[in-house]
């Protein structure tokens, strides 16, 4: 009987997965332009909403017109983008909601900053949480030369020709801003990829509203006289609601530490915004602080990988 010998045939093995790579070509670079536009535009709106802020902030006080415009935006934007609020999940809350206390802190810090010193040492300094941001993304460590280039740049922006600019608890305020805006770019990333459209900045901002209402009320107690809901409902438009929709959309087309990296434009519009609106002049040193600053990103750009 003649024996048949089997010969197994190789199976071919399946495909490693490959490595997703970000896209490539003009259509990319297109929409990294859009997005670095739609920060351009966003620190526009802030600084310049900022400094247009602070005639009704002396009037009526810091918490309760920051409270007030927060509110503003999320009604505004809650009638608009009508969130389906019914399909979230407990992990979609917890992220809108974490967002919306940072939103809250970062905002209620840098408006009460910027009564105690200069807008332009106010950005600066806000502009030390997007900087960690953004060299925490490098991994090399000379990189780390850049934040304290940075952090002379501050220092720089805090001294004019009369001595040491502002006060200290205007320094801690605009470093509580700092500490909120690092923690928001990373969580707005975050949510905005959990959420469809701007539904997740509607929530957001709803939570903000709510975690700022004790201090508006604080201060106010309850008398929220008609000129200053006027005035809140157009600044409202400046800050918060037009740059964190534009910051949103930006953040879901470039990594968070690109983000961070862009806002070094920020102190300069700061500084601008602060001598054309506020009439703050800068000194010469104050100058080469600022370029300071917006030198240190140009840094993270190089040290990146």
């Amino acid at each position: 009987m003649k024996q048949t010998t089997l010969v197994e045939t190789p199976v071919p093995a399946a495909a490693s997965p490959q490595p997703e790579t970000a896209p490539t070509g003009p259509k990319s670079g297109r929409a990294a332009g859009n997005a670095a536009l739609l920060c351009v535009l966003s620190m526009s709106s802030v600084q310049f909403g900022a400094a247009l802020s602070a005639p009704t902030m002396n009037a009526f006080g810091s918490f309760s017109t920051t409270w007030l415009r927060l509110g503003w935006a999320a009604v505004v934007l809650a009638l608009i983008v009508r969130p389906k609020v019914r399909t979230y999940s407990r992990q979609h809350w917890f992220a809108a909601g974490v967002l919306g206390v940072a939103m809250a802190v970062m905002t209620l810090c840098f408006f009460l900053a910027i009564q105690r010193i200069p807008l332009g040492l106010a950005v600066a300094i806000d502009f030390l949480g997007p900087l960690t941001v953004a060299t925490i993304g490098v991994r090399r460590v000379r990189a780390l030369l850049w934040p304290l280039l940075a952090l002379a740049g501050v220092l720089l922006l805090a001294h004019d020709r009369a001595g040491w600019v502002g006060e200290p608890l205007g320094v801690l305020l605009a470093s509580g801003a700092a500490a909120g805006w690092g923690v928001y770019i990373v969580l707005m990333k975050k949510t905005g990829a959990m959420f469809s459209g701007l539904e997740g900045l509607s929530v957001s901002l709803i939570a903000a509203a709510i975690a700022a209402t004790p201090f508006g009320l604080l201060q106010s107690g309850g008398h929220l006289p008609l000129a200053q809901l006027a005035a809140t409902a157009g600044l409202a438009v400046l800050v918060p609601l037009l740059p964190y929709a534009l910051e949103m959309v930006a953040l879901r087309h470039m990594p968070a530490s690109s983000f961070g990296i862009l806002m070094s434009v920020e102190p300069a519009i700061g500084a601008l915004a602060g001598f054309v609106v506020l009439h703050q002049p800068m000194t010469a040193l104050q100058l080469l602080g600022t370029l300071f600053v917006v030198g240190a990103s140009v840094g993270v750009v190089a040290a990146a990988p």
